[in-house]
């Protein structure tokens, strides 16, 4: 009975020592096995290993691409001009072996804030090698895979592979937005001057070419129509000679009744005048025209 009851717990015992000499690496993970803080085995590949129990143990990394977004940083490019950049970079544990020497017990978070300075580094020198116009044209994927490579050269160290980098922000400063602001709002305002002032001198020179188009025009239709009745007025004077010459009295009698029509044409005529008087006495008024009457 007694040999029973120590006979249970050495049993447990050894299942434990025989199940802590497996461990599991799954396909997102890279692992390290270590004996008293030395590197006695990488494993790469995902499954079920060994190891030394109570001697032996494992080191896992997360083997897949990584983020990192760095805090905001000032940065003055040729110009003078400060700005303030924020950078995403994309990156991955490449030797595991190296990573453990650089960073030692504190894993991917103190690769991190390493890294965090390489690549304010590479992005302050690259950067400062540039104007900041070139930040905002086509040159900036250029700058970016520049900060990368440079970023990869001297991460190489930690055993890390930086992937890719990208300038997510780049803003002036906020104590530079209001004066760039007031700077770009005069411009276009000087622009939008010389746009108006453009406009109006144009518009001046249509509408001086059109006033003399219109007096051209006017001048030359007036003209037109001065031959156009000083020949209908001919015509009408040859009309009326040829028609006196015909017959004196009828042509004496029409032209006495135009003037009897001219003068009572408006519809508020009033004429006052004495019965005996000579409007009224055709013989003597056709007379005092210059005419001969009709023949009674």
């Amino acid at each position: 009975m007694m040999r029973v009851q120590y006979l249970i717990p050495a049993g447990v015992i050894a299942l434990g020592v025989v199940l802590s000499s497996f461990y599991t690496v799954d396909e997102r993970e890279k692992a390290l096995v270590l004996q008293f803080g030395e590197v006695r085995k990488v494993v790469m590949e995902p499954g079920l290993g060994m190891k030394i129990p109570m001697i032996q143990q494992v080191v896992k990394y997360d083997g897949r691409i990584l983020s990192l977004t760095t805090q905001p940083l000032e940065v003055t490019p040729l110009d003078d001009r400060r700005l303030v950049v924020d950078a995403f970079a994309r990156w991955r544990i490449a030797d595991l072996v190296k990573f453990r020497e650089a960073v030692g017990s504190g894993g991917e978070m103190t690769a991190k804030n390493r890294l965090d300075g390489i690549l304010n580094n590479a992005i302050r020198e690259v950067m400062g090698g540039v104007p900041s116009t070139a930040v905002l044209s086509d040159d900036r994927t250029a700058l970016m895979n520049q900060i990368r490579d440079q970023a990869k050269r001297e991460a190489a160290s930690l055993g890390v592979d930086v992937i890719d980098v990208r300038l997510t922000r780049t803003d002036l400063p906020e104590q530079n937005l209001a004066a760039t602001y007031a700077r770009m709002r005069a411009e276009r305002q000087r622009e939008a001057a010389d746009e108006r002032a453009r406009g109006g001198e144009a518009a001046q020179r249509v509408r001086a070419a059109a006033d003399r188009a219109v007096i051209e025009l006017t001048s030359e239709a007036r003209k037109q129509s001065e031959i156009v009745r000083g020949q209908a007025d001919a015509e009408s004077n040859a009309v009326y000679a040829k028609a006196y010459e015909q017959d004196p009295a009828f042509f004496a009698f029409t032209k006495a009744l135009q003037f009897y029509a001219d003068s009572l044409k408006a519809s508020t005529t009033s004429l006052v005048t004495r019965p005996d008087s000579l409007y009224f006495d055709y013989d003597t008024f056709v007379e005092s025209l210059g005419e001969k009457p009709a023949a009674k």
